[in-house]
């Protein structure tokens, strides 16, 4: 067996350490001020609309004056960062890019948090784009890499449950400081701010993480993938005396580096094809709740800051999908989950249409949350296993660019759906979305469950 397989075989054999949950929590420790920034422009769109820098509907189809545009040039950088820059990860290692992608997003957050008018704004909030779709991309690879099969799935929940707890803190900082004015500056720009601030933090915290051992031996450096296994196979004796590795063999990958055509060759065509077609839909569908849950609330009536308080009572459900999945993950296929939350998604998006008074809005806000999660804790571990260690980054990067790209043009549709049809139409199209992904990912999607990333990658 060469070394990637050796490296491969003991890290499956590896069992859940303290230490192991310390390496996944730093790592999501980053990806929790990803999402915060993922979820940013949702709890700040209100302030910027109050401020005049941007309208809430947006003249014309790709008009960049509203918050579509807004919510647009977000998501064309994040399609940036994952088609175009996927690839880097595979090339120079995973730590180094999510390293520096994370100061990256840092540095633009920061300027963004300064502009005056909407062209700037939506540039470096561009900007900021590219940084987070690189991270996030890179942060499913290594998670994916480091985790043996019986545990890889619970260990992508825990990683959600952190980076999801971003979401109600971006909600709450958005309810006490988007309609105030704080030292003669506008309370949208301190929500900003301490996104930039805790992504430095965060940088601080992991900088020792280790590279990817997979990624390590795949590039010929072997003597440092096997210092960093040795390492956490001693944890393991350390902590569990009667554990001893003893490895069932595993299939090897092939070695040395990929090529962007490989993801289109026989072997992995279909799988790519299955994961773009299920990434246009599912972000269309997701950030088509995720995004505008305050906008479609004022669409309705509803006042600016009653709607950022439902808002972030709804956002203190976003870690209960991936606290459930940590539960359930461990017996449960992942195409099925993902099926069975993209029919949730629609079931509870269509009810929230008919909900009445605070108790129904919050309660349909809260169960849509909730499968929204389900679904994107599932699909972010699912989409890693389907390629081998030379084109994973660059893999999940490719296929996960069209989500970014699909969410930065339905917002214009949605936005269009709401001037014209109002909110019961955007869940109309919500629920369309997520009929599509559940059918291609039943009908085509392998199983993964429990089998080794060099078994599914053959």
């Amino acid at each position: 067996m060469n070394g990637a397989g050796t490296i491969a075989t003991r890290l499956a054999a590896l069992p859940a350490t303290r230490g192991t949950w310390r390496r996944v929590s730093l790592l999501s420790l980053g990806g929790f001020f990803e999402f915060y920034d993922l979820f940013l422009g949702t709890y700040v769109a209100p302030g910027l609309v109050k401020s005049g820098v941007l309208t809430t509907t947006t003249p014309g189809l790709f008009g960049t004056t509203g918050v579509a545009g807004f919510f647009a040039a977000f998501f064309a950088g994040l399609f940036v960062g994952t088609a175009l820059f996927g690839f880097i990860a595979d090339r120079l290692g995973r730590r180094s890019v999510f390293t520096w992608s994370l100061i990256w997003y840092a540095a633009a957050s920061l300027v963004m948090a300064f502009q005056t008018d909407a062209f700037s704004l939506n540039v470096w909030r561009f900007i900021c784009g590219i940084g987070v779709g690189v991270e996030l991309v890179t942060i499913d690879t290594y998670i994916a890499e480091i985790c043996p099969p019986a545990w890889r799935g619970r260990a992508f929940a825990y990683a959600n449950v952190i980076q999801f707890m971003a979401i109600p803190l971006a909600a709450l900082l958005g309810w006490l400081l988007v309609p105030r004015t704080i030292l003669g500056l506008d309370g949208w720009r301190f929500v900003v701010m301490a996104g930039s601030a805790g992504a430095l933090a965060a940088w601080w915290l992991r900088r020792r993480l280790p590279e990817s051992p997979r990624w390590l031996a795949q590039h010929g450096r072997s003597a440092e993938a096997e210092e960093i296994v040795a390492g956490w196979e001693l944890e393991a004796r350390l902590e569990q005396p009667g554990w001893t590795s003893v490895p069932a063999a595993a299939a090897a990958e092939g070695g040395g580096r990929g090529a962007f055509m490989e993801i289109l060759s026989p072997r992995y065509r279909g799988r790519t094809i299955m994961l773009i077609v299920f990434n246009l839909f599912q972000a269309a569908g997701y950030y088509g709740f995720a995004s505008w849950v305050p906008t479609l609330l004022i669409s309705q009536g509803i006042a600016v800051t009653t709607s950022l308080l439902y808002t972030f009572i709804i956002a203190i459900a976003a870690p209960i999908g991936p606290l459930l999945g940590l539960w359930f993950t461990g017996h449960i296929e992942r195409k099925h989950l993902i099926v069975g939350a993209a029919l949730a998604i629609a079931t509870f998006g269509l009810l929230f249409t008919q909900a009445r008074g605070m108790a129904g809005v919050i309660a349909c806000g809260v169960a849509l949350t909730v499968a929204n999660n389900v679904l994107s804790f599932a699909y972010h571990g699912y989409q890693p296993e389907l390629y081998p260690t030379r084109i994973r980054a660059f893999g999940v990067g490719f296929v996960y660019s069209f989500s970014r790209l699909s969410t930065m043009f339905s917002a214009f549709v949605i936005a269009a759906i709401l001037r014209v049809a109002g909110a019961g139409g955007v869940f109309v199209f919500i629920a369309g979305c997520m009929a599509v992904v559940a059918l291609v990912i039943g009908l085509f999607g392998p199983r993964t469950h429990g089998r080794p990333l060099e078994m599914i990658s053959q």
